[in-house]
């Protein structure tokens, strides 16, 4: 199959031109780990990523504690014979405490042997883009991104990013090495990038990546009070404050007024979500996650949707 040309951006000054959506890998690590989706066929995995790679998507976003390897292996899986792959972008600091839940770690030996795992199970030479997944330890960031300039130098990441970093967090490590991507969470409900981490990326040319810009599912416009009572226990979902009330009436409302949106474009109200992360001149690229090759179409549309004025009032008005 010949694959789609999606229009490019250039993320920050990094050199890497990227497709405004990219494959989000989260939820591909499955259940039984702290933050799972619950249950997740591996085939139905790497056929979605084959599907948005085909789409033309050029990026996948992962990360070593997504089913604590799990992911990463998929992903390795999925690009396992690809005559050209895509660039491949994961993170580091989170490891398993032993129960399947998650402990942080900044120290130097810690990111170095991830980066050794990552790649192994990756089944590439070296990573586009390596990132710091979580600023905790807060002490420890300068060590932690020393480290992760010391594996640029050494050629086994080719650039280094670090994602949910305050703004003041991105000035202490830019002493030690330029900060070449910003991964922040971004959504209509989610909008606390917009205070200080996206202006100080656009005005030092810092590429952003934004991750969950349809909040985890709840903007795509399939969520319901049923399907959430329905969730697997291991879907953290299941018990996250922004899937409960009285939250979860203001976004059911939200999700109306982007379905609105979306009839008139002809779109889902997924695609318009991630398409309103993407009118913010700081964002390069949008992260969407796919379970399962149907859902990929649909949402890689926001990639090509342009949003009038009119759209934005009327997703942005008050409940």
């Amino acid at each position: 199959m010949q694959k789609t040309q999606l229009a490019t951006r250039p993320l920050g000054a990094s050199g890497l031109e990227i497709t405004r959506v990219g494959f989000g890998a989260w939820a591909i690590g499955g259940g039984g780990w702290e933050f799972g989706w619950g249950p997740q066929a591996d085939d139905e995995s790497v056929a979605a990523i084959h599907r948005a790679l085909d789409l033309g998507v050029n990026w996948i976003d992962t990360a070593a504690a997504y089913g604590f390897g799990r992911s990463e292996e998929i992903v390795g899986q999925a690009l396992a014979g690809l005559s050209e792959r895509p660039y491949v972008f994961t993170k580091a600091s989170l490891l398993d405490d032993g129960s399947r839940h998650v402990r942080h770690s900044l120290k130097r030996g810690s990111i170095l042997r991830e980066a050794e795992a990552s790649l192994r199970r990756l089944g590439v030479d070296a990573i586009d883009l390596y990132q710091i997944h979580w600023p905790i330890p807060a002490e420890d960031i300068e060590e932690g991104w020393s480290a992760m300039a010391e594996l640029k130098e050494q050629g086994l990441v080719r650039h280094i990013g670090v994602s949910n970093f305050s703004a003041s967090q991105l000035r202490r490590i830019q002493q030690i090495a330029p900060v070449e991507t910003i991964q922040p969470p971004y959504s209509l409900i989610d909008r606390a990038a917009e205070a200080d981490v996206l202006p100080l990326a656009q005005r030092e040319r810092i590429g952003v990546i934004v991750y969950s810009p349809m909040g985890s599912g709840l903007l795509a416009g399939g969520i319901t009070r049923e399907r959430i009572a329905a969730m697997p226990e291991d879907d953290w979902r299941k018990t996250d404050p922004q899937f409960a009330e009285p939250q979860l009436s203001r976004h059911l409302a939200l999700v109306a007024r982007l379905r609105a949106v979306a009839d008139r474009h002809g779109v889902t109200p997924g695609a318009v979500a991630v398409a309103w992360t993407l009118r913010n001149p700081a964002v390069s690229g949008a992260i969407t996650g796919f379970r399962r090759p149907a859902q990929v179409e649909p949402i890689v549309a926001a990639a090509g949707l342009e949003l009038t004025d009119r759209d934005v009032a009327e997703i942005e008005a008050a409940n």
